[in-house]
């Protein structure tokens, strides 16, 4: 008997290091960074604008990989930032490229720094954030690239961020309240005192803030959705307070701005739909956005690194394929392909991803994302409910190794943007305010009805699987409705949203109202996050969990874990669970994913039926 279905797709391919990715030009154009393997490491490569097969490594690193660099604009630093086996504390190096010497910049144990501002018309100037003398607040610093020397220049009055204008003078910084709202505060120049700017309420936090100045200083660039259902990107005159909008849409926040590297002034905006849609403010960029999506078959991307903007690096987003990277010279209006992060997978043929949308059982539409095995007759398929962190966030049309993976071992992959999720206005993600296991859980739960109702996907045969929030909701999924799951993956997902938000890292707390307002209080509202906790209904668990931990995760740490997992040994319950001693909150290292992917793809296998490739 012949079997015609696609190749298995090496899971290597899908999930082992990426042959090249995030290729960024130096701000004088002629250098190209990139990250890569080096002996099987992700590491910074740098080379030749004009020749990148030319670049070699820069950094050495044998441990998680470096993911995160950017050239500074004294065109001879490149700064980077790097943790420890995932406990998120990052230290920010700064590297010569003349001598290759790299200097740890922020040694402090136990710190986690952040870059808050660099750019042309500073450029041996950076400004860094600093959470060294209080755990919970960060502290402003400037750093001097020639010297390597960082001085304190601002201390945190209680600010969870921080405002910087182009001539890296801080501008004030944003507050959080007792009722998950914000004040902006700005800063009176004639004074120096911060001042309330703006009062921001709990449903509006989320999708309203400050996107930036402009180079004068005299003008706020921000989203907001205060007074309408989504963001609008508004132009706001700060000695006036005459705001007018540039950009909007009734459904959708503004998911992406881009301005002129020069004069700061906003070019296009971004709003992500079922795909990503243009809104050009200046003609001339918008006929380059354009003239770029006509020669591209998939999402447009532009990163504008270079200082005289002459040239870009164009990211071409596609679902059913690698992404590829090509410089675009505006002077000649020539595109040259760089290379793609995953050029093996051109072997294989990959699955289109496929937007969808249903009513829920209050009325609210939600939308989503599917993918089906490639040449099977959509009827009755095994599922596999892939459900997104966050959970204030959403899965987006593009290239998915998830789905490409459920998709190639036979099953529907199945993403949902339930309520909660963010970029559909205001409405929408309040919808999920206090929703953990509720109507959050029952979107998942429509989404399958849906689904079986059209006869595409089979009943009996539906697993669900996710990280962070999603690992949560696969726990809910066995916990709440065991009998609507055959099987659960749990990776790096609470069990006890009690023992959650009582153990969050320092530097959280300044956020710490969002979080209450959003899941619950755990002093005021104890038994509502009790019961939408997975552990608390752990007899009723039927269906067997596949839980996977990182060790060192500072966000949903390991005793998440450790609960649930004791629970179900001591329950007899039938469950599978891998702790990675160097992992935080995801796996990072090859060899670790490996380890996962290996055994959830054959612990779904012998649940759900699919192809598994051991």
């Amino acid at each position: 008997m012949s079997d015609d279905r696609p190749q298995l797709i090496p899971r290597d391919v899908l999930f082992g290091n990426p042959q090249r990715v995030s290729p960024t030009l130096s701000p004088d154009g002629t250098r190209l960074g990139f990250v890569a393997p080096d002996e099987g490491v992700l590491n910074v490569w740098v080379g030749p604008a004009d020749d990148p097969s030319a670049a070699r490594p820069v950094t050495a690193d044998r441990g998680r990989g470096i993911r995160m660099f950017d050239f500074c604009h004294d065109d001879r630093t490149l700064v980077y930032l790097q943790d420890t086996d995932g406990d998120e504390d990052w230290r920010l190096y700064a590297l010569d490229l003349e001598t290759s010497e790299a200097v740890l910049v922020t040694p402090q144990t136990g710190v986690t720094a952040g870059v808050l501002a660099h750019n042309r018309w500073h450029p041996t100037t950076m400004l860094i954030a600093l959470n060294a003398d209080n755990p919970a607040l960060h502290d402003v610093y400037r750093l001097d690239l020639t010297t390597r020397e960082i001085e304190k220049v601002e201390t945190n009055p209680g600010y969870a961020g921080w405002m910087v204008d182009s001539d890296l003078n801080i501008r004030g910084g944003v507050a959080m309240t007792e009722d998950g709202g914000a004040v902006v505060y700005v800063r009176n120049r004639q004074t120096g005192e911060d001042e309330p700017w703006l009062e921001v309420g709990p449903d509006d936090v989320t999708a309203t803030g400050v996107y930036g100045f402009s180079r004068d200083g005299n003008t706020v660039y921000m989203t907001s959705s205060i007074g309408v259902n989504a963001s609008r990107l508004l132009r706001v005159d700060l000695a006036t307070g005459e705001q007018s909008v540039l950009a909007e849409d009734p459904e959708y926040d503004v998911a992406g701005v881009t301005s002129h590297p020069e004069t700061l002034e906003p070019q296009g905006v971004t709003f992500v739909k079922e795909r990503k849609e243009w809104v050009h403010l200046d003609p001339e960029f918008g006929a380059e956005v354009d003239f770029l999506r006509a020669q591209l078959r998939g999402e447009v991307g532009i990163s504008r690194s270079v200082r005289d903007d002459r040239r870009w690096v164009v990211h071409d987003v596609l679902s059913d394929g690698p992404i590829r990277y090509y410089i675009f010279d505006r002077d000649t209006r020539e595109l040259t392909y760089l290379f793609s992060h995953r050029p093996e997978l051109e072997q294989y043929e990959l699955a289109e991803m496929e937007p969808f949308s249903f009513t829920a059982r209050d009325g609210l539409t939600v939308h989503g994302y599917l993918t089906f095995p490639v040449g099977a007759e959509r009827k009755d398929l095994p599922a596999v409910l892939n459900v997104h962190g966050g959970p204030w966030a959403r899965d987006t049309w593009g290239y998915d190794p998830e789905a490409q993976w459920f998709a190639n071992r036979g099953y529907v992959c199945v993403q949902v943007n339930f309520r909660g999720s963010s970029g559909y206005g205001k409405t929408f993600i309040n919808a999920g305010n206090k929703q953990w296991g509720l109507t959050m859980h029952t979107d998942l739960l429509d989404a399958v009805e849906y689904l079986v109702g059209l006869e595409w996907i089979d009943r009996k045969r539906v697993g669900i699987y996710g990280g962070s929030y999603g690992g949560y909701a696969a726990l809910a999924g066995a916990a709440f409705t065991p009998d609507v799951f055959r099987c659960a993956v749990d990776l790096v997902g609470p069990s006890n949203l009690l023992t959650l938000l009582t153990s969050i890292p320092e530097y959280w707390k300044p956020q710490i109202s969002l979080m209450y307002s959003r899941v619950g209080n755990p002093e005021t509202e104890k038994d509502l996050l009790w019961a939408a906790s997975p552990l608390s209904k752990v007899d009723d668990i039927r269906i067997p969990i596949l839980v996977a931990q990182g060790k060192n995760d500072p966000r949903v740490k390991e005793a998440e874990a450790e609960q649930i997992v004791n629970a179900l040994a001591e329950k007899g319950l039938d469950y599978e669970y891998l702790l990675f001693e160097d992992e935080g909150h995801g796996m990072a290292k090859p060899e670790n994913r490996e380890r996962f992917y290996a055994a959830a793809e054959k612990f779904l296998a012998q649940h759900l039926g699919g192809r598994s490739a051991d």
